[in-house]
C-alpha cells in the first residue's frame, strides 16, 4: 500500500474535520446565545391572564410554546456540543482501521475506514469514516480475510473481506500502518500495553479483540455473564459495551438508564474517562454499599464489605470467628433469601411488631392496639393493602387526637409563649386560608379556636410524617425476631441450617441490640423491610453492569434483580479473585443461571490476559487451580523476583531501594500491596520516609499515581506499572483461604512484580526460588 496516498487521504479527512468543527463552533455559539436569550426573556413573551377559561387556555398555550422553543434550542445546542467534542478527538486520531469489503452481488470492494465516530464528506452522501459501533465495523474485529458477513436490522450482509489494515495516526500524521490478517495487529496492541498506566482507564476501540467484541455486541437474553482471567479486558469491554448500546439504541436509551455497580469509589474514578473519550455521557456509578447506606437511611451503624473482609483477614483468634464465618456464608445463600420471603409471608397471620406512637411524652396509640387492629381488619386483603389500611386508620386516630388536644391547657400556654413574629406568621396563614389577600389581610379577626388547631396540628406533624413513611412498623424488632428462637428456622427453609446456627442467632441479636448491622445482614434486613413496606423498584434503569461480581452473594443478586425488574444485566468477574468468604468454594457463576433461566442467560469466557507481561502471567497462573487455562499475551519483560529478608528493618530498606530503582525506570504507578488495611497502615508508617508515598484507604475517592500503599482488596480492578508484595511470607499468607487474595495482588502488575518475604515464603511460592538479602 502506498503510504503517500494514504497520508493524502488523511490530510483530506483532517480538512473535512476542521471545516465541520468551524461550522459547529459557530452553531454552538449561536445556540448558546439563543438559549440564554430565551431564558432571560421567557416571561416577556407570555401574556399572563387567568381571568376567564379562554384567557387561561391562551396563557397555557403560550407557556408551552416558549418551553418547547427553549427545549429545542437546548437539545440542538447539546447535540452540536457533543458532536464538536467527538470531532476534537478525531482531529488527534481520525481513524485506526480499514477493511476492503466486497459485498455479495458487487464486483468492486469498498474501502471502509473505522474510527471512534462517523464522518461524511461535505455532501453528506459518502462515508469517510464509519463509527466503530456500526454493523459493518464488526467485520474488522471478527473476521479474517475471506468469506465474511455482518448482521444488520434488515438481515445478514454477506461478502468477501479482501484486506484488513490497522493505522497508528497521531496529530494527523500516519506513524505506522500494518496489514493484519487474523487479529487486530499485535504491533499496535504491544505499543498500547507497553506504555505506563495513566490516571484513568482508556478506550480500547482501536485494539478490541474478537472475544472482547463478542461481549460488546452481544444482544440476546436478560443476562450476559463474562468470566475472565485477571487482565483479560472484561471491564474495558463492558464499558465499550455501554457505548455500543448507547449508539445502537440511541433513540430509546440514554446514559441515565444504565447503572454500574463497581467495587469502590477509587475504581469509579479510574474508569470515569472511558465513555466521555468516546463522546458518550457517563452512566450512573455506585457501589452496592452506597446503595445500602442510602436505603437504610442511617438506621444503624452499618458495617461495610471491607470492614467485614478486614475482620475475616485479621481476627482469626477471636472466639466468635468460626460463628461469624459460618454466618457470612449462610446469610449470603439463595436459600436464606427464600427463608426471608417465607418469614415475611408468616407475618400475615402473626408476628408483626409495631412501635408505640407517643405525643408529648405519653403513648397516644399503643403497640398492642396497632397489632390488634392489623390482625382483626380484613385478612382477605393483600399484606401491603392491609398495611395501607392500617396507616389510614392511624391517621384518623391522629385526627381524633387533634380535636381532643385543642381544648387542653397546654395549647393555651403555647399560644401565650408565641413570639410576635410567630404570631404574625400564624395570623397571615389563617387569614389567607379564609380568603383574605393583600391589604384586606388586616381586616381578618383571629379566631382562637383556629389558632389552637393550628398549634396542635404543627405539633402532630412529625407523627403524621412517621405514619406516612410506615415508621410505626418496627422492622428492627421484626428482623431480630427471626433470630430469637433458633429452632424456628425449619419453618422457613428446606435445607439444613449450619451447626453454629444458635450462635449465629445470638451474635446477630447482640449486634442489633447495639444498633449495629453486620454487612452480611444489611441486604437481608433491607429485603425484609422492602417486603413489608412495599418494594421500591426502579423501572427506569434498562441495563445493570455488575463488576467484580464474584464478590456479590447469590442473595444480593436476587435483590438486584428484584430492584431493577426492567433491566438487562451484564455480570463481570473472576472466581480466581473471589476474596470474600461466601465465595470461597465457588468456581463459576452457575448459580446465576436461575435468576432469569438458562434461555435468557449467556456466558462468555475470556482466558487471554493482556495486562501483565508474559513472565508475570506465567508466574501468576501457577498460583491458582486451572491456571494453565490462562493464556499470556506475547509481551516480554523481566521475571518476577522473590527476595527473602531476615527482619522488618531489612524489608523496609530493600523496598525503599527497589522503589528508587523503579522510579529511575520511569514507572509512573508503583503499588506496595498488603494483605489488609492493618498491614497497609503499618507498612505506610515504616515507609513514610519515601518521598510522595500515599496510603489508600477504603474511603479513598481517586485513583492516585506515584507510590501508594494499598490493601489487596482495594486494588481489585486496577493496574499498576509495578507491584511490590509487601510481605509474601508463610506467616502472612500461610492459610490456603488466602490464595485468591494473593493471586489478586500479584495480577495487578503490568511490567514489574517484586515479592518480599520476612522469613519463610508463603507455601504458594514453593516452586519459586528466592534470593536472599
Amino acid at each position: 500500500m502506498d503510504i503517500r496516498q494514504e497520508q493524502e487521504r488523511v490530510n483530506r479527512v483532517m480538512e473535512t474535520i476542521t471545516d465541520q468543527m468551524n461550522r459547529l463552533e459557530a452553531e454552538t455559539s449561536r445556540r448558546r446565545k439563543e438559549v440564554v436569550d430565551i431564558r432571560k426573556h421567557f416571561w416577556d413573551e407570555i401574556k399572563l391572564n387567568l381571568d376567564t377559561f379562554d384567557d387561561y387556555l391562551e396563557t397555557i398555550i403560550g407557556l408551552r410554546q416558549e418551553a418547547q422553543a427553549l427545549s429545542v434550542s437546548q437539545s440542538t445546542h447539546k447535540h452540536a456540543s457533543k458532536r464538536l467534542t467527538a470531532l476534537e478527538r478525531m482531529k488527534e486520531i481520525p481513524y485506526f482501521g480499514r477493511i476492503d469489503f466486497m459485498e455479495e452481488g458487487t464486483s468492486l470492494a469498498e474501502r471502509i475506514y473505522i474510527g471512534i465516530s462517523t464522518l461524511t464528506d461535505p455532501s453528506g452522501e459518502h462515508f469517510l469514516i464509519y463509527d466503530w459501533r456500526a454493523p459493518i465495523s464488526s467485520v474488522y474485529y471478527d473476521c479474517a480475510p475471506g468469506p465474511a458477513a455482518y448482521a444488520t436490522p434488515g438481515g445478514d450482509i454477506k461478502g468477501v473481506l479482501e484486506k484488513k489494515w490497522q493505522y497508528l495516526i497521531r496529530g494527523g500524521m500516519i506513524v505506522s500502518m500494518f496489514d493484519t490478517s487474523l487479529t487486530i495487529g499485535d504491533e499496535i496492541l504491544q505499543q498500547v500495553l507497553g506504555k505506563g498506566t495513566d490516571k484513568q482507564m482508556h478506550s480500547i476501540v482501536a485494539t478490541i479483540q474478537q472475544e472482547q467484541n463478542r461481549i460488546i455486541r452481544h444482544d440476546r437474553g436478560r443476562m450476559l455473564i463474562v468470566h475472565g482471567a485477571a487482565g483479560s479486558g472484561k471491564t474495558s469491554a463492558a464499558l465499550q459495551r455501554i457505548a455500543y448500546l448507547l449508539y445502537k439504541y440511541r433513540e430509546m436509551l440514554n446514559a441515565d438508564q444504565i447503572i454500574l455497580f463497581s467495587p469502590n469509589s477509587m475504581f469509579n474514578s479510574y474508569v470515569s474517562n472511558v465513555l466521555p473519550e468516546l463522546g458518550e455521557e457517563n452512566m450512573q456509578q455506585a457501589t452496592f454499599q452506597e446503595y445500602l447506606d442510602y436505603r437504610l437511611e442511617r438506621e444503624f451503624q452499618i458495617e461495610n464489605p471491607y470492614d467485614q473482609l478486614e475482620y475475616v483477614l485479621t481476627a482469626a483468634d477471636n472466639p466468635l470467628y468460626k460463628t461469624r464465618i459460618s454466618g457470612i456464608r449462610f446469610k449470603a445463600a439463595a436459600h436464606f433469601y427464600e427463608a426471608i420471603q417465607l418469614y415475611r409471608e408468616s407475618l400475615e397471620s402473626s408476628g408483626m411488631i409495631f412501635k408505640e406512637l407517643f405525643f408529648r411524652g405519653k403513648p397516644l396509640i399503643t403497640a398492642k392496639q396497632i397489632v390488634e387492629r392489623f390482625y382483626t381488619s380484613d385478612s382477605t386483603l393483600r399484606f401491603h393493602n392491609r398495611l395501607e389500611k392500617l396507616k389510614d386508620w392511624l391517621m384518623k386516630q391522629i385526627d381524633e387526637a387533634e380535636k381532643h388536644e385543642q381544648m387542653k391547657p397546654w395549647v393555651q400556654e403555647e399560644i401565650e409563649l408565641l413570639s410576635n413574629e410567630e404570631y404574625h406568621k400564624a395570623y397571615t396563614y389563617l387569614a389567607k386560608k379564609r380568603g383574605y389577600t393583600g391589604e384586606s389581610i388586616h381586616d381578618y379577626e383571629m379566631e382562637p379556636k383556629l389558632l389552637a388547631r393550628l398549634i396542635v396540628r404543627q405539633k402532630l406533624k412529625p407523627l403524621r410524617k412517621r405514619i406516612k413513611a410506615f415508621r410505626f412498623v418496627n422492622i428492627k424488632e421484626i428482623y431480630k425476631q427471626f433470630f430469637t428462637d433458633p429452632s424456628k428456622i425449619n419453618q422457613w427453609m428446606d435445607g439444613e441450617a449450619p451447626e453454629e446456627w444458635a450462635d449465629i442467632c445470638q451474635l446477630t441479636v447482640r449486634m442489633l441490640n447495639e444498633n449495629r448491622l453486620l454487612y452480611e445482614d444489611a441486604t437481608p434486613y433491607l429485603l425484609l423491610k422492602e417486603l413489608i413496606q412495599g418494594f421500591q423498584t426502579n423501572n427506569s434503569i434498562k441495563h445493570v453492569i455488575v463488576d467484580e461480581a464474584q464478590d456479590y452473594s447469590p442473595f444480593q443478586f436476587e435483590f438486584i434483580k428484584r430492584l431493577f425488574p426492567s433491566a438487562r444485566m451484564t455480570v463481570l468477574g473472576d472466581f480466581n479473585q473471589a476474596i470474600f468468604t461466601h465465595a470461597n468454594e465457588m468456581t463459576d457463576f452457575q448459580t446465576l443461571t436461575s435468576l432469569y433461566g438458562p434461555d435468557e442467560t449467556f456466558a462468555i469466557n475470556l482466558t487471554r490476559s493482556y495486562r501483565s507481561t508474559k513472565p508475570i502471567v506465567e508466574f501468576t497462573r501457577t498460583l491458582v487451580p486451572n491456571g494453565e487455562e490462562i493464556t499470556p499475551f506475547e509481551r516480554d519483560g523481566g521475571k518476577p523476583e522473590l527476595t527473602q529478608v531476615s527482619n522488618p528493618s531489612d524489608l523496609h530498606l530493600s523496598i525503599a531501594s527497589k522503589i528508587a530503582e523503579l522510579r529511575k525506570q520511569k514507572r509512573g504507578t508503583i503499588a506496595v500491596i498488603c494483605k489488609s488495611a492493618a498491614e497497609s497502615t503499618a507498612a505506610y508508617e515504616s515507609l513514610s520516609g519515601i518521598d510522595g508515598i500515599k496510603l489508600m484507604k477504603s474511603g479513598s475517592m481517586d485513583y492516585e499515581q506515584g507510590v501508594i500503599v494499598i490493601p489487596a482488596y482495594l486494588a481489585k480492578g486496577i493496574e499498576f506499572d509495578a507491584v511490590i508484595i509487601y510481605n509474601a511470607s508463610a506467616d502472612v499468607y500461610g492459610n490456603e483461604s488466602l490464595r485468591r487474595l494473593f493471586y489478586t495482588a500479584c495480577t495487578r502488575a503490568m511490567h514489574d512484580l517484586q515479592l518480599y518475604s520476612v522469613g519463610e515464603p508463603s507455601p504458594f511460592l514453593c516452586d519459586f526460588k528466592p534470593k536472599y538479602q
